[in-house]
């Protein structure tokens, strides 16, 4: 059986006093948390304070976004390198507000995947379709796109050393949640994808739902067959609401 795992991604948010209340939270309440991994992905100026305060705990960390590079002249950009100095475990890569604010590519965002493989980091893969898509019902074709692009490049084995997570950009920060049967749908089509490239690969592979997933609609999420587990947007800003989202992974 996959194990559930739950990402926070805290986005632009926070100061270095409510990430100390926020990761205090989360330390006092993590223990009733006893089969999902957990992990929060924070602003890259404060990944040296959750490493200091959640070293030693059940909690994992890590980036939000990396770079291609490993060292130059690239200002502004973080390696993955950095990143595990500072013992990350995951980094996002491919969020749809880094594809739509940064002009990322799906050709990018696989050379993004290799980078994070190559320092040993497990790269959370986004993929998801905008409201327009889906309403043109190019979903699947969108979800194709991304994630082969990834596979070409990589090779499905490599893949297989990551998660996937299905975030329809239309659900992102906006409230608006896909149901349990459409989010389902999905996961079933990104497993079909990896199982036409490897079976063992997709059977392995855990691909978790993006989009506004909270305290009350988790848990039936999550019971749907190939949801994996979650990453988190806004409820991660919340020690009560996070917890409450790991709680209902449990499996």
């Amino acid at each position: 059986m996959r194990q559930p795992l739950v990402a926070g991604n805290w986005k632009m948010n926070g100061s270095r006093a409510s990430v100390s209340e926020l990761l205090g939270g989360l330390k006092s309440g993590i223990g009733a948390v006893n089969t999902a991994e957990v992990a929060v992905c924070a602003p890259f100026i404060y990944i040296p304070d959750t490493q200091m305060q959640l070293d030693g705990t059940a909690i994992k960390w890590g980036g939000q976004d990396v770079s291609t590079h490993e060292s130059g002249a690239y200002t502004g950009e973080i390696s993955a390198q950095m990143l595990t100095d500072f013992a990350c475990h995951f980094v996002i890569i491919g969020h749809s507000e880094r594809r739509a604010y940064h002009g990322e590519s799906d050709a990018l965002v696989a050379e993004k995947f290799t980078a994070a493989r190559a320092a040993g980091l497990v790269p959370i893969l986004c993929v998801g379709e905008t409201l327009d898509e889906r309403e043109r019902g190019v979903t699947e074709q969108v979800v194709a796109r991304q994630l082969d692009a990834v596979i070409e490049h990589c090779g499905i084995d490599l893949v297989g050393e990551g998660v996937v997570a299905y975030e329809p950009v239309w659900a992102i920060g906006t409230g608006k949640t896909a149901s349990p049967e459409q989010a389902q749908e999905v996961h079933a089509f990104i497993r079909g994808r990896l199982a036409a490239n490897s079976q063992a690969v997709a059977d392995a592979t855990r691909v978790l739902y993006g989009g506004s997933m909270n305290p009350k609609n988790a848990a039936e999420l999550m019971a749907q067959p190939d949801i994996d587990g979650g990453l988190i947007g806004g409820a991660s800003l919340k020690a009560d609401d996070f917890l409450a989202v790991c709680k209902a992974a449990n499996r």
